[in-house]
This record gives structure tokens, C-alpha cells and sequence, in this order.
């Protein structure tokens, strides 16, 4: 069975994003590493003021799916674009659990494109970019099971 988990890249806040990300999901950080942390490499200098941004962390959302992140080093040709060519999408169980992520992820939300609500196919769907630039979908289909 292949597992999908998203990783984000972010422009020097990922730390910041990942301690929000965990009071929506819970759980601990699995490892928090730093960029300052690797080896040195005499072919790419690491800048001091780059050592203690991100270079990987990652956060259970459940026992199948793992969210993961960095930041991006200018310096390396690295930098996060933001925009909505991708979504990562909540496919809830409950109502309940679909009302918690969307009032949890989308405080101080950048944009909300459409707020929580029903719709043709399904009981309450909402898509937004939260305070960090990513974009997220909540759904749960409910009584509007197509097939």
C-alpha cells in the first residue's frame, strides 16, 4: 500500500508553521532539525544566518498520514512559491471533526475561498490559505455518498 504525505516548504517560518500545525493536530514533532545541524560541506558555506532555520520536521495527523516541512534557502536557489496549484485536503469523518480543522486551521486565514458550509456533494466543505500561505480543503461528504 503506497502512503501520500504532504511536505511544505516555507521561506524561514516552518518552525513556526509546525508549532501552529500541532494544536490543530496534536502529537509531538517527530524531530525538529535544524540546517545548522549538518555536516559542514566546503562546496556550500552555510550562512549563520541560515543555521537555524528548518531543514526537516514532521508531524503524525494520524497513523497513515504524516505532514512534513522545511524552510527553503535562498542562498542554496531555494525559495517557496505560494499559491493554489495545491490543496491538501481533510476528508473528515464527522461533522464535528470537520467544524474543529476548519476553525482551528483557518484562524487568521490569508484567504477564504469558500467558507464552511454544504454544498452539492457533500454536508460541509470549506477551502481557504491559512496564515502561512498553504491551502487547504475540509470535507465531509456525509448524507451526499455519490454512488
Amino acid at each position: 500500500m503506497v502512503k501520500i504525505h504532504a511536505y511544505l516548504n516555507f521561506n524561514g517560518n516552518c518552525e513556526e508553521a509546525f508549532t501552529f500545525y500541532q494544536t490543530v493536530f496534536g502529537g509531538p514533532l517527530l524531530g525538529l532539525h535544524r540546517f545548522g545541524d549538518m555536516p559542514a560541506d566546503p562546496d556550500f558555506a552555510m550562512p549563520d544566518a541560515e543555521k537555524n532555520k528548518i531543514m526537516h520536521t514532521a508531524l503524525h495527523i494520524n497513523k497513515d498520514v504524516m505532514l512534513m516541512g522545511s524552510d527553503c534557502i535562498e542562498n542554496f536557489g531555494h525559495k517557496a512559491v505560494f499559491g493554489t496549484a495545491t490543496y491538501i485536503m481533510l476528508d473528515t469523518e464527522t461533522i464535528d471533526e470537520a467544524r474543529a480543522l476548519h476553525t482551528k486551521l483557518s484562524d487568521q486565514a490569508q484567504v477564504i475561498e469558500m467558507d464552511l458550509a454544504e454544498t452539492f456533494f457533500a454536508e460541509l466543505y470549506s477551502s481557504f490559505t491559512d496564515r502561512f500561505g498553504i491551502s487547504w480543503m475540509i470535507h465531509y461528504e456525509g448524507n451526499k455518498k455519490m454512488g
